[in-house]
């Protein structure tokens, strides 16, 4: 008998109403800008030192919200230096939105935005079959190394990109969270596919430490309201535990 889930990626549309409802229902957005007014300015602090030109990498940069926060404070470290902001989406949808809000946005007369509708995977295998390895003077990938096949191989692949004094920045789940205790306990009842790797920021602190890479950690504490996921029948409940588990249930109606 075919499982009744599947993932969640397999339907766009649902993934996205399901991703607005957390964004409405938890303080995720809220800790990451928390994070770029307070803590991101010390982490570009030499990233553009001595160049009139600085190179920015968005992997997976969805709507562009905390896209447009970190540019802002890469305009402040580096007044009236040009910066090339290039982004990899895969989503028309989510590029789309995007540019609604650069359009929307003040002072980017010296940003110069180019998108690529692909995934990471993509833009690695075209920069290969181009003979291409473009360096970066930032390359930033928050909350998309779920949606990769091989996460160790994507972390060294763009780790490769970087410039002498250049910095990555991922930003996921915490191996300490309700998330990761969530998916720990359920993950065998998900659906086998290579479409999400429940993968935590304990993960990716273990990939790094066998690489030989340095690094330094930051906890981002945040909260979500999950009450409606047990109120039987009621759809944003139904709607956010498919977002919590990655995974959309086929219900009987």
């Amino acid at each position: 008998m075919a499982s009744p889930m599947r993932s969640l990626l397999t339907d766009p549309a649902r993934y996205l109403q399901s991703f607005q409802l957390f964004l409405a229902n938890s303080t995720e957005h809220q800790c990451m800008q928390e994070f770029v007014e307070r803590q991101l300015p010390a982490v570009i602090a030499s990233i553009g030192n001595g160049k009139s030109t600085i190179n920015i990498l968005s992997v997976g940069g969805g709507a562009g919200e905390i896209d447009l926060l970190i540019l802002s404070k890469v305009q402040a470290r580096y007044p009236g230096v040009t910066i090339n902001n290039d982004v990899i989406e895969p989503s028309a949808d989510q590029i789309f939105k995007y540019k609604e809000h650069v359009a929307e946005t003040s002072n980017l007369e010296n940003v110069k935005f180019t998108w690529h509708e692909e995934t990471a995977y993509e833009y690695e295998s075209r920069m290969s079959a181009e003979k291409k390895s473009k360096k970066w003077d930032f390359i930033h990938m928050i909350q998309m190394l779920y949606y990769v096949k091989d996460v160790p191989a994507t972390i060294r692949y763009f780790h490769s990109l970087l410039e002498a004094q250049a910095k990555l920045l991922i930003i996921l789940v915490s191996g300490t969270s309700g998330w990761e205790m969530l998916w720990k306990k359920y993950k065998s009842s998900f659906p086998l596919d290579d479409l999400c790797s429940y993968v935590s920021s304990a993960d990716i602190k273990r990939i790094l430490d066998s690489a030989g890479l340095k690094y330094q950690l930051y906890e981002l504490p945040s909260h979500m309201d999950i009450t409606s996921c047990f109120i039987e029948g009621n759809k944003d409940g139904e709607l956010l535990l498919d977002f919590l588990t990655e995974t959309s249930l086929l219900r009987c109606q």
